[in-house]
């Protein structure tokens, strides 16, 4: 028998993944899977995507739970992270992904649509990490956020989401040094990227402003989700993945 014999198997790592049951989310909690993670699909509405998400995870040999949360209710939020505490007893990865893209001219918002784009953009992302703190500082865990292009550039048409996206990118900085040396956080910035169902004239547009002429694609993001993870002496970073249109 070897000492290596006697070293303890490493414990794998848990990822919690907010709206992880379909678009960009989900793409990322199936990468985190493929990188070893067992994984924590975080819904809202879809239950059966989250659902089919979690049959995907599985299939790939990594354990998974879909646990339901409003991200705008403080309460429910503080149970997404005691659940994945009871189901998993641990936390390496938190990935504040969900989020909403709501399109209003400036005369036209209303204050539903300033609460829409701040709360799910911004406040859910807070307290999602406060609540997650704990897990994460017994593992020395990760944080990643999601601001995008618009948070750097600042979009007419989509002021509230805008601002949201420009707080994120704060948040990320200042959680960076409040949750420092146990906690690392970084954010991701992407420019537009090509998913289903989305109007043409968004890809149509990015191409022609974006040096690279292409949209991005899932992959290019789950790279980069992955990349964060294992960087071990990056944090308060926002990586921008746009193809150089925030240029």
């Amino acid at each position: 028998m070897t000492a290596a014999d006697h070293e303890p198997t490493p414990a794998t790592p848990v990822a919690l993944v907010t709206g992880a049951g379909k678009r960009l989310g989900r793409a990322v909690a199936l990468r985190l899977a493929r990188d070893g993670a067992d994984i924590v699909i975080h819904y809202r509405a879809s239950e059966r995507e989250a659902r089919d998400a979690v049959a995907e995870v599985e299939k790939l040999g990594r354990r998974a739970v879909a646990i339901a949360a409003d991200l705008n209710q403080v309460p429910q939020i503080k149970n997404l992270f005691a659940e994945t505490a009871k189901q998993f007893g641990r936390l390496d990865i938190l990935v504040n992904s969900a989020a909403t893209f709501v399109e209003t001219a400036f005369a036209e918002t209303t204050e539903e649509d300033w609460h829409a784009s701040l709360d799910s953009n911004l406040k859910a992302p807070f307290f999602c990490s406060q609540a997650a703190a704990p897990l994460l500082k017994a593992t020395c865990g990760v944080i990643i956020n999601f601001a995008d292009v618009g948070g750097i550039l600042g979009w007419p048409g989509f002021i509230p989401h805008s601002i949201s996206k420009a707080g994120v990118i704060m948040l990320t900085r200042t959680l960076a040094k409040a949750l420092a040396p146990e906690i690392r956080v970084n954010a991701i910035a992407p420019g537009t990227i090509a998913m289903p169902g989305d109007p043409p004239e968004w890809e149509r547009d990015f191409i022609q402003l974006a040096p690279l002429r292409r949209t991005g694609t899932p992959a290019d993001i789950t790279e980069a989700v992955s990349f964060l993870v294992n960087a071990k002496f990056v944090t308060g970073h926002i990586l921008v993945v746009d193809g150089g249109r925030s240029l």
